[in-house]
């Protein structure tokens, strides 16, 4: 991941006519109750400090009134802070005049709304290229640059069609193509997929990992849904009244909940669905690097194991085992170790979910060898390892 590209600095919201005034009563601890009642300000955000990196989905996510869409409108200043730092590669936001920060709206962030904010009287098209009218491009230039968008969300032949002659899923395509023509860096999405059904959901989230995999946005994502956040967020981050509790990689936030409030959130939360075996595996306990039967086999009597993972120059191998190895050497020990002195273990990629190796892992005694992209072995999957991060206690 990159270097960072937002920066959040000890940033407090008040909302209120004399906000400053209050503010005094936010830091010495005063809960969003208490000063409601005391001073009829209610509480936004309470001291947040984060750092968001480049190429990166960064999620933010908590119940209603948590702040998380308050925060991301600090982001380009729809909101001004009470007090503290919004810095945007290097740049305090806070300092921009009105020109400027029109500038910087236009060309280094889009956004995305739950509810689309299509213009109804304009076309598809129109709607895509609306954005590059504040950038001075021709009209040719706009239109040439929003078919291509069109195409790339799945939209190439509706050009000529009204928002109202989509369908929700479709309206939403047209307000991501519409954010990504304008070629900023930053994308923010503020509840972007939790208008549209089930089905059309899970579809854009699909469409938004695949077009970040080829387009490296820093994308800051706002959703109130922990499947979602976790399917997506290459980070997280829970709010929850206005505090920033835990950020974290999905796999921290799902196994090392920071209190009961995030333990709450992630109970019901089908782990094998939401976890990749990289982040369960352990480091390959057993490995063999020696060439013929006998050696292997001495090896593995003198550390007293059934198994072991048999990996040369060229990566892994192979998995043996002693038993089948103590056969082999009443018959030729001097042979070199080849394809038919391995055992019929199943190897698995780091980046599997684990919901389609858990078959695998339980039909298999032993590990599971975790190789990469490139043959190397990068650890082991057993079945203790998979009960023990799906049973409740794994999040105690």
């Amino acid at each position: 991941m990159g270097s960072p590209v937002i920066e959040i600095q000890s940033l407090y919201k008040l909302f209120g006519e004399h906000a400053k005034q209050h503010l005094a009563r936010v830091k010495a601890g005063d809960s969003k109750e208490e000063i409601l009642s005391a001073t009829g300000h209610t509480l936004g955000l309470k001291d947040i400090n984060l750092s968001i990196n480049a190429g990166e989905i960064f999620v933010i996510m908590g119940l209603s009134g948590s702040g998380k869409s308050t925060l991301i409108r600090h982001f380009n200043r729809l909101i001004d802070p009470t007090e503290g730092k919004v810095v945007v590669e290097g740049q305090d936001i806070m300092t921009l005049n009105a020109r400027q920060l029109r500038s910087f709206r236009q060309r280094k962030m889009s956004m995305v709304f739950q509810r689309f904010g299509l213009l109804p009287h304009y076309t598809v098209l129109d709607n895509v290229a609306f954005g590059l009218e504040a950038q001075s491009q021709s009209k040719q230039q706009r239109l040439a640059s929003a078919r291509q968008w069109l195409e790339t969300v799945g939209l190439s032949g509706y050009e000529d069609q009204y928002p109202a002659q989509l369908s929700g899923g479709q309206q939403q395509r047209v307000g991501l193509a519409r954010a990504l023509c304008t070629d900023a860096e930053i994308l923010l999405m503020d509840e972007a997929f939790s208008a549209l059904d089930p089905l059309i959901r899970s579809e854009m989230q699909d469409q938004l990992i695949e077009l970040q995999g080829q387009l490296k946005k820093t994308i800051v994502f706002i959703t109130h849904d922990l499947d979602e956040a976790l399917r997506i967020g290459d980070r997280i981050a829970i709010l929850r009244d206005g505090e920033l509790v835990q950020v974290g990689a999905p796999a921290d936030i799902l196994l090392h909940p920071a209190d009961d409030y995030v333990e709450k959130f992630v109970r019901d939360v089908n782990r094998a669905r939401a976890l990749t075996v990289n982040t369960v595996m352990q480091p390959a306990q057993h490995r063999i690097s020696v060439n013929t039967i006998n050696e292997a086999l001495a090896q593995m009597r003198t550390r007293q194991v059934d198994y072991a993972f048999y990996v040369n120059e060229q990566g892994y191998q192979g998995a043996l085992s002693q038993q089948r190895l103590a056969t082999l050497a009443q018959h030729d020990g001097s042979a070199e170790l080849a394809n038919d002195h391995y055992e019929e273990a199943v190897i698995v990629s780091p980046d599997a979910v684990l919901e389609e190796v858990i078959p695998q892992t339980l039909e298999q005694s032993m590990p599971l060898a975790v190789v990469d992209d490139e043959g190397q072995l990068t650890g082991q999957l057993s079945r203790d390892d998979v009960v023990q991060v799906l049973s409740r206690s794994a999040v105690k």
